[in-house]
């Protein structure tokens, strides 16, 4: 009996130990708050956007994102897209010549950027500043001869204007540095818009010679 009496006694469970091993990411309480604070701030409203009631907020906001700006430029210099920023931003509130300040400015530390060049005339153009636009433009070309993009548009703004003598004296100075055929192309196209047949048919003879 006492050993059937044994036989009947159940046998323990072993409790199944977990891994103890370290896990491959350990989550420390720092990162559980910083996650909870982010879901925090996602759930916030976004604030309310700033509205200038008077002359006096307006020249303070206006120092505040100068300075901003200032610093910007001061901490990278040579960071071209900083002083285009700069600019724009001025020229958003009809400052004109103080962009045009700032793109001088700019031009001092990187006179051979081409995107500064065309973004200080293409200011100038959508300001209606022609004379400055062509100071800007033959300053360009001086510098950077063969940049074709500048030629380009130069001469664009000056047939736009109704300038065709002042037109064709650009494309002539830019066939003086012999560009690709698609520069010869585009005065050859110019003259025939304007009825220059010979002085067409001249100019492609100077392209077939160059």
């Amino acid at each position: 009996m006492a050993s059937t009496a044994a036989g009947k006694q159940r046998i323990p469970k072993v409790a199944k130990v977990k891994n103890k091993a370290p896990a491959e990411v350990q989550i420390t309480a720092e990162q559980l708050l910083r996650e909870a604070k982010e879901r925090e701030l996602e759930l916030l409203p976004p604030p309310p956007k700033q509205k200038i009631t008077d002359k006096e907020e307006l020249n303070d906001y206006k120092l505040r994102k100068r300075k901003g700006f200032e610093d910007n430029i001061r901490k990278n210099r040579t960071v071209i897209s900083n002083w285009i920023k700069y600019a724009q931003w001025e020229e958003s509130l009809q400052e004109v010549q103080r962009a045009r300040s700032i793109y001088e400015r700019a031009l001092d530390v990187d006179h051979r950027n081409i995107t500064l060049w065309l973004k200080y005339a293409e200011m100038e153009m959508k300001n209606r500043q022609v004379n400055h636009s062509r100071n800007i433009w033959d300053r360009a070309i001086t510098i950077l001869p063969r940049v074709n993009q500048f030629w380009y548009k130069y001469t664009y703004m000056e047939e736009m204007l109704g300038n065709v003598a002042g037109c064709r004296q650009v494309f002539e100075r830019w066939m003086e540095w012999e560009p690709e055929e698609q520069a010869w192309h585009s005065y050859i196209n110019f003259e025939l818009r304007y009825k220059e047949v010979d002085k067409a048919r001249s100019i492609y003879e100077k392209y077939i010679l160059s």
